[in-house]
């Protein structure tokens, strides 16, 4: 089953984070098993050509490569999809007109105002036609809830055809709240129980960035009913392993 049908059908799905812009990392998390894993260029170095080469090495290794972009913004956008991206993950969507715009930039006419180019994704002017249809199939485009006025606002922008699914960031939206990175306040709790809430009374798949290594973690938001889950990220899985079995070799020699 595709992504896309996964989401649509509230399945889980499991990936992960990629912050460092080389492919051997892709290919060192494939081998984790993960559905898919997102690119940030958001808060990272890697820049369009190393997503480029990201989004094919993730692809080859039987994985969909999603993208969370720097901005919702229509040229960047664009230039990530004609990529070749399998999706598009959008920070910072507060209400439906953000989601309409992420839409606009994603989907071509009638559905949206992208621009028509040849690149990868349209096999370099041979594919053009039948990318178009995968567009509208299979494109998945996930929105990040990550300030209040997005909790706020969840309803809408869970309602706006064309969002497959949402998912939480915890850090930006306990930032939004006034204190960044104390996600596990009682308010922020709140807020995010809140989207759960509401994803859950609608049928809708929500999603969250579980930033710890600990699967216990993970599996806290799978039993709160969370269905598109980013287990960690790559240097948190490498700097935890290093991190824990220093600690141990350093505890026998005690």
């Amino acid at each position: 089953m595709s992504l896309k049908n996964k989401l649509k059908n509230n399945i889980l799905t499991l990936g992960s984070w990629i912050t460092i812009g080389h492919p051997s990392v892709v290919d060192i998390m494939a081998s984790a098993g993960f559905e898919w894993l997102v690119i940030d260029i958001e808060h990272t170095s890697i820049d369009l050509s190393m997503a480029h080469i990201l989004i094919a090495t993730i692809q080859a290794n039987g994985m969909k490569a999603l993208v969370r972009v720097s901005k919702n913004e229509e040229v960047v956008i664009k230039r990530i999809l004609d990529m070749g991206a399998d999706g598009i993950v959008v920070p910072m969507i507060k209400s439906k007109k953000d989601a309409l715009e992420t839409i606009n930039y994603a989907k071509y006419p009638p559905v949206g105002k992208r621009g028509v180019g040849l690149f990868r994704a349209q096999k370099y002017g041979l594919g053009f036609d039948e990318y178009k249809k995968w567009v509208n199939k299979e494109l998945v485009i996930i929105a990040q809830i990550e300030h209040i006025e997005a909790v706020n606002n969840i309803e809408e922008i869970i309602t706006t055809d064309g969002i497959d699914g949402i998912i939480i960031g915890p850090y930006d939206l306990s930032g939004s709240m006034g204190y960044p990175g104390e996600y596990y306040r009682d308010d922020v709790k709140e807020a995010i129980e809140k989207v759960l809430s509401i994803c859950k009374q609608k049928n809708f798949p929500s999603g969250f960035h579980v930033i710890e290594s600990n699967p216990c973690k993970l599996q806290e938001r799978i039993d709160e009913g969370c269905t598109f889950l980013a287990y960690s990220l790559d240097f948190f899985f490498l700097g935890d392993s290093a991190r824990d079995g220093m600690k141990k070799i350093k505890e026998r020699k005690k």
